[in-house]
């Protein structure tokens, strides 16, 4: 092999190597890739706000996020059109899992995945935002996926150290698998910052933890 085959051929590696780390985070072949004609947009930023009112106006009104009725369709429809456009949209996204617990499926009527999916989506779009871990946490909880719910809770705890929301979250988990230890923790760590509810300091009261 020649020097300039060898060079093509570094060459072709490294445009492979780097299509796959830009390709990584929208590809799924279960949850679906994030492209979108109108998207993907992250719902934090401020830039595209005429977009976010637009979507929302036609698509996340207050009936669709109460679940009481579609907007252009099925509650689902609109749920999920708004997800494919802003894939972090945490209002949506707690929307699709309120939807998919009281419907008791999976995969709500009208919606594209699965709730599960729609968070797997926001989370490979971005990575970073600390309130999608906390509402897919939040989520897992309700469906008895204890240690899943713990461990996208750690990530927001993470991400956001200063939260003491993320903090008094994460002491009701630790309290909950009896590791009171950490639980009184993180229970310290919310109050610090001020976090105003006493149950988790109640109930570690009560089995004589507090101190």
């Amino acid at each position: 092999m020649n020097v300039k085959s060898i060079q093509f051929l570094l060459a072709t590696i490294f445009s492979l190597v780097f299509l796959l780390k830009t390709n990584m985070l929208l590809a799924s072949p279960v949850c679906g890739d994030l492209w979108h004609t109108n998207g993907p947009h992250d719902y934090r930023d401020s830039n595209i706000s005429g977009t976010l009112k637009m979507v929302e106006s036609h698509h996340f009104t207050k009936e669709v996020e109460q679940l009481i009725s579609g907007s252009t369709g099925l509650v689902g429809q609109d749920i999920d059109f708004v997800l494919k456009v802003f894939p972090n949209h945490h209002r949506a996204l707690d929307a699709m899992s309120r939807l998919s617990l009281r419907d008791k499926k999976p995969q709500p009527p009208g919606a594209s995945y699965s709730a599960l999916c729609y968070f797997d989506r926001a989370v490979r779009f971005r990575p970073d935002d600390a309130m999608v871990r906390s509402i897919f946490s939040s989520h897992l909880l309700k469906i008895n996926k204890l240690d899943l719910a713990l461990e996208q809770l750690q990530f927001a705890a993470e991400i956001e150290p200063g939260n003491p929301t993320t903090s008094y979250n994460l002491g009701l988990l630790y309290f909950k698998k009896k590791d009171y230890d950490k639980a009184l923790l993180y229970a310290k760590k919310a109050y610090e910052r001020g976090f105003p509810l006493q149950g988790l300091r109640n109930q570690l009261k009560r089995i004589n933890k507090w101190h």
